[in-house]
C-alpha cells in the first residue's frame, strides 16, 4: 500500500491507480483516499485542524469538514481536542474522515478497523459497504479475518509476502476447509466414526468431536441408524480463517490445531 501511494520506492514494477500512478494523479486526495497509520499525523494540532489543512491543499469549503466529523461520529468539543490526547479509536475515526474529506472514488485502507470497538466496527462496516454501493472501490488490508469475509467482494490472501490465493469471495470460500462438511460430536465418538467410516465418509478428529465430509442430514441418518446419541450436529464453518490457515500452514510459527 505505501508503494501504492508512493511512500516506498518498488523493488520492481510499478503500481498504478486507474492507469496513473499515485504522483502524477492532480490533487489524488479528490480522487484516493488514503488511511495506512492513524497515528501518522501531528499530535500537537486538534482534529479539526488536521483536516482543515487536508481540506485547504485540496481546495475543498469548510462545510466539508463538518460533514466528515459528522459522518465519523467526532463531537465539536472531540474536534478541538489534540490528537496526543485522542484515542485509539478516534484517531481511527479522524483519519478515515480525512481519507473521505475529498469525496474520492477509491480508498486505500490498512487496518481501518484497529481501536474501534464492537459498535465502531459494525459502523465502519456499514460506512464501507455504502461507499461501495455508491460506486466506490475499497481497497482494505485487515487482519479481522471475519470483518473482511463480510464485507469484501474480492480477496487477496497474503502469506509470507507472497500471493496464496485470490478471487472472488464465493469461489475462495467454496474451497474452504469444511466447506460442505459437518462438525459431530456423539457419548461415543469411537462408535459413530466406525459407522460413518463404514459408509465411506472420511472422518477426521476436530477438537471434542469429528468433522465428516458429507452433509448433516447424512450423519444425523447415520447416528439413527445405529442408535447413538448425538450432542452436536451442525454444517462445519469452513469460513475464510479456515482458508487463510490452510493455505499458509507452511509459514505459521504456532501450531494450528
Amino acid at each position: 500500500m505505501r508503494v501504492m501511494v508512493g511512500l516506498t520506492p518498488p523493488t520492481s514494477g510499478r503500481v498504478t491507480i486507474g492507469g496513473h500512478l499515485y504522483q502524477d494523479i492532480p490533487n489524488p486526495g479528490r480522487h484516493v483516499g488514503v488511511l495506512l497509520d492513524a497515528s501518522a499525523q501531528h499530535a500537537g494540532r486538534t482534529g479539526r485542524e488536521i483536516l482543515e489543512l487536508g481540506a485547504r491543499t485540496m481546495g475543498l469549503p469548510s462545510s466539508r469538514i463538518d460533514e466528515m466529523l459528522d459522518l465519523v461520529s467526532l463531537s465539536p468539543a472531540e474536534s478541538k481536542r489534540r490528537l496526543r490526547n485522542y484515542s485509539l479509536g478516534m484517531k481511527q475515526r479522524l483519519g478515515i474522515a480525512h481519507a473521505l474529506l475529498g469525496d474520492p472514488s477509491v480508498l486505500i485502507l490498512d487496518e481501518p478497523a484497529n481501536g474501534l470497538d464492537p459498535a465502531g466496527i459494525r459502523w465502519m462496516r456499514g460506512l464501507l459497504k455504502g461507499y461501495a454501493e455508491r460506486g466506490g472501490t475499497v481497497l482494505l488490508s485487515s487482519h479481522l479475518l471475519h470483518e473482511v469475509e463480510i464485507i469484501a467482494d474480492e480477496m487477496i490472501l497474503i502469506g509470507h509476502g507472497r500471493i496464496v490465493a485470490q478471487g472472488d469471495k464465493k469461489s475462495l470460500l467454496a474451497g474452504a476447509v469444511g466447506s460442505g462438511s459437518t462438525f459431530v460430536t456423539a457419548l461415543d465418538n469411537r462408535q459413530l466414526s466406525d459407522a460413518l467410516a463404514a459408509k465411506g465418509f472420511v472422518v477426521a478428529s476436530a477438537g471434542d468431536g469429528l468433522r465428516v465430509e458429507t452433509d448433516p442430514v447424512e450423519v444425523g441418518r447415520t447416528a439413527a441408524e445405529h442408535s447413538i446419541v448425538l450432542t452436536d450436529l451442525r454444517a462445519a464453518d469452513g469460513g475464510l480463517e479456515d482458508l487463510f490457515l490452510e493455505l499458509t500452514s507452511d509459514t505459521q510459527r504456532e501450531v494450528v490445531a
